[in-house]
Order: C-alpha cells, then structure tokens, then sequence
C-alpha cells in the first residue's frame, strides 16, 4: 500500500546546502511548515548522525504554524572532488487528538499514517570575489567601529578645552575654601582633644585626694582602737593585781 503524501512544507525542499570554511561548524536552516488543521508530529533522521547535530530533531508542530530546524554540520577537511553523500529524511504523522507519549506514537504507528521526505547535502566553498567582499565589509567595519571610538574619547577633551578662565578661578578658589574649612576642623577637633584630657586630669586628681583622705581616717579610726584596747587591757591587769592583794 502506499503511503500518504508528505503534508508538511519543506524549505528548500530538496537540498540542503553548506557554505564552507568547514574548519568550524556550519550551520543549515530547515523550516517546516504545517497547513493543515491538525497537529503534526515529526523527526528529522541522516545517514551520518556522526557528522551532524540536529535542533529540534523532533517534535510536534501545531496546526497552521511552522518551526526551524538547525542543521550543524560539524568541521572535517574538505575534499572538493568528493562528492557528499549524506541525506536528511523528514518523517512525519497526523498526532492523535489523545496523544501523551510522542515515543509510543511513533513505535504504534501503521506504514500508511508515516509521511517522508528526502533531502540530499550539498558543501560549497566561497568564491574569491566572496572572500574578497567579505574582507572589505570587515575593514569597513573596523574602520567605522576605530571612528566611533576616536570621536567618543574626543568628546572629554573639547568638554575640558571649553572651560574658561572665570571658571577655573571659581574652581580654584573653591578648593582654598574647602581645605580651610577641613584646617578649622582639625583645630577644633585638636581643642576638644585638649579640653577632654585636662577634664580627665582633674577627675583623677580628685579622685586620688578622695582615697588619701579616705586612708587618713581610717588609720585614725585603727590608732582610736588600738588605745582602747589597751586602756582595756590595763584595766584587766589591775582588776588582776587587786583582787590577788584582797586575798
């Protein structure tokens, strides 16, 4: 039985086309187009998965829309007399209005609901006049980009040039107003230093007068008891004396 005709728009349709240096990657667009009203899924498969990267490589594409696919064609040493033999095949099908595993879809799906399409890769080099014009669009560029940046550090200088002497004198006299106002700072800071140093020397004074005084009576108070007790002792000593004289 055959299958069904491919219902996604392919651009190109046929080819894919590489444009070297292939020192590095290189990169195709594909883009799918969906027409219909139904939800399409699809997969894009090659022959050399090796030498290609694929983005999206599968997917669903809503009814009416389209999506890019980015084809990466990885850097290899380019022969120009071998001709590519790689190929891309877009696979397709209708999804199920109650699709929820994509991957289940695909492995139940009959031969005649897959739709296909094969496209073939071409490599190209640049011609030299391509080289060419390519080289003088970057010297452009730099030259452009060089003259961009000598205008924009043009721009402090003429800013600074077109200051006038009455401004400069404001200036000036601006900065002599500011470092006397920081001197009569540092003097005033320089005063309250002092003052504070001479408030804590005369708290100490008084505090060492307090504790000499403190001191003085308290061996006043020791001398006052020392007497009594031995006015005390002396009174026991003659109670002693006389009461051995009674007997």
């Amino acid at each position: 039985m055959a299958r069904t005709e491919q219902v996604l728009v392919l651009e190109p349709q046929h080819e894919l086309k590489f444009r070297g240096p292939f020192t590095v990657v290189v990169t195709a667009t594909l883009k799918l187009t969906n027409p219909t009203d139904r939800n399409v899924c699809f997969k894009v498969k090659t022959t050399a998965p090796r030498r290609y990267c694929v983005r999206p490589n599968s997917g669903i594409i809503d009814a009416g829309s389209s999506i890019h696919v980015s084809v990466m064609l990885q850097p290899f040493d380019y022969d120009p007399n071998e001709k590519s033999k790689h190929k891309f095949m877009v696979q397709s099908m209708l999804a199920p209005y109650d699709m929820t595993d994509m991957e289940g879809v695909w492995k139940e799906a009959k031969p005649e609901e897959l739709m296909d399409s094969k496209l073939r890769c071409a490599f190209e080099m640049p011609l030299e006049n391509d080289k060419t014009h390519e080289s003088e669009s970057n010297k452009t560029v730099s030259s452009s980009a060089s003259s961009v940046k000598t205008e924009h550090t043009a721009l402090p200088k003429s800013a600074s040039a077109s200051l006038d002497d009455g401004e400069v004198k404001k200036i000036m006299e601006e900065c002599k107003r500011l470092q006397m106002e920081v001197q009569r700072l540092r003097e005033e800071n320089k005063q309250i230093r002092e003052d504070d140093g001479l408030r804590k020397r005369k708290v100490t004074s008084v505090s060492a007068s307090h504790s000499s005084s403190m001191a003085t009576s308290g061996m006043r108070d020791e001398g006052l008891s020392t007497r009594i007790l031995a006015l005390c002792v002396l009174f026991f000593v003659i109670g002693v004396i006389i009461g051995k004289l009674a007997l």
